[in-house]
């Protein structure tokens, strides 16, 4: 039997080409297909029988003295044209910017001109051009604070208030982890999982809700899970960096550290979702900003703190430093999504960061596993069954103190 030569080409020329021609060559036949079908109009596209479609999405209210404003985005496959609006059963006179037609996924601003009251619930009727109606319900009628110095600056110190200092508050329970034996600290981690495990589900379950109410327009629920896988993978790669860092340079307590450094940007992107919710109410006025709400709120957010420290109990002596950047990371987002929501809250934005909080608390989870498994190595057994049932009802009757 002849030998085949080791320099000869297999599959024929065209596997001999370079690797950009071959990546090329498929792009160019996709483009020149996608290009004759456009340059043909779209052959069979305009047979669609029927009514129009329309769908319209109010993405946002704001309310000003004597006018309502109505950001509508089309989130149906036909064009749309508001012909008439009309508020508590009478209609009114309104502006559109732009004028015209409302194109397929097109946003149109409504100004309404009501001399709407404080405190009441309006009923407002969208009349589109061929007759079909859009309804929308502004709950309680409250005048929308303007963006401004002032106006930011309280949404840091509310965020500072029920999101930094409640975790810096709980990161104090360190000494105390120090000085226990290790059995009661693997307790404390899976108390931790079981914190996390609740926050994950209070996040999926806010998620789903959100993306259910939102118009769709660039997805509904969808984007909660694009948002958690996104947060998983984007996690899992930096832990592998971190690891392979710390290889090459394993000092006292750096293990220890990355751990929670992982816990707090878990819990930095959940509370990111909590500033969202407090902002967006804060600017509808549907927030009792009282002592009670924000002792609920810190009662609830200094178990997190508790968790962030609890995978240091067994590494070195951490500088202050270091504890106040896993406060700062933690805690912080709840400013950040205090400004988002108070400012340009939109649910579909909502629903894709929550997604993120709830898929980097869930990358956090399976981190902390390894750390309670016992001599058999098995995760779930007495001690950590425990703790994680322990860490989900204190999270629950914390919860029940937050009124939003």
């Amino acid at each position: 039997m002849e030998a085949s030569s080791p320099s000869a080409p297999r599959g024929g020329p065209i596997a001999s080409a370079p690797v950009w021609v071959l990546a090329a060559l498929p792009l160019a036949l996709i483009a020149a297909a996608f290009a004759a079908f456009a340059l043909l109009g779209g052959p069979g596209l305009d047979d669609r029988r029927g009514p129009p479609v329309e769908e319209l999405a109010v993405e946002r209210t704001v309310l000003r003295p004597g006018e309502i404003e109505l950001t509508l985005r089309n989130t149906g496959p036909d064009p749309v044209s508001v012909a008439q609006v009309a508020v508590a059963d009478a209609y009114v006179s309104f502006e559109a910017e732009p004028g015209g037609e409302i194109g397929r996924l097109e946003e149109q601003k409504l100004t309404l001109d009501y001399p709407w009251q404080e405190g009441s619930p309006y009923a407002v009727f969208l009349l589109t051009s061929t007759g079909a109606t859009i309804d929308h319900e502004i709950d309680a009628a409250v005048e929308t604070p303007e963006a401004g110095a002032g106006f930011f600056g309280l949404m840091a110190v509310l965020g500072t208030y029920v999101g930094v200092i409640p975790v810096l508050l709980g990161m104090l329970f360190l000494p105390l982890l120090r000085s226990v034996a290790d059995r009661w600290i693997q307790l404390f981690l899976a108390l931790t999982i079981g914190l996390l495990a609740f926050l994950a589900l209070d996040g999926y379950l806010e998620g789903t809700e959100i993306g259910a109410a939102s118009g769709g327009a660039f997805g509904g629920v969808e984007l909660l899970f694009l948002g958690a896988a996104l947060a998983f993978l984007a996690l899992t790669a930096v832990d592998r960096k971190l690891k392979s860092g710390l290889e090459r340079q394993r000092d006292s307590g750096a293990s220890a550290f990355r751990l929670s450094l992982m816990v707090a940007i878990g819990i930095g992107l959940h509370n990111l979702g909590e500033g969202l919710a407090i902002g967006s109410a804060y600017a509808v006025g549907s927030l009792a900003l009282g002592a009670f709400l924000v002792i609920g709120f810190a009662l609830h957010n200094t178990t997190e703190g508790l968790a962030i420290v609890a995978p240091l109990a067994k590494g070195g002596r951490p500088p202050v430093s270091r504890l106040l950047l896993l406060g700062v990371v933690a805690g912080a987002p709840a400013i950040l999504g205090a400004v988002i929501g108070a400012s340009v809250y939109n649910q579909e934005l909502a629903t894709l960061l929550i997604g993120v909080g709830v898929g980097a608390i869930i990358q956090v989870i399976a981190q902390l596993l390894p750390s309670i498994r016992d001599s058999q190595g098995r995760a779930l057994h007495p001690l950590s069954i425990a703790g994680i049932v322990a860490g989900a009802l204190i999270m629950y009757a914390t919860g029940l103190l937050i009124s939003v």
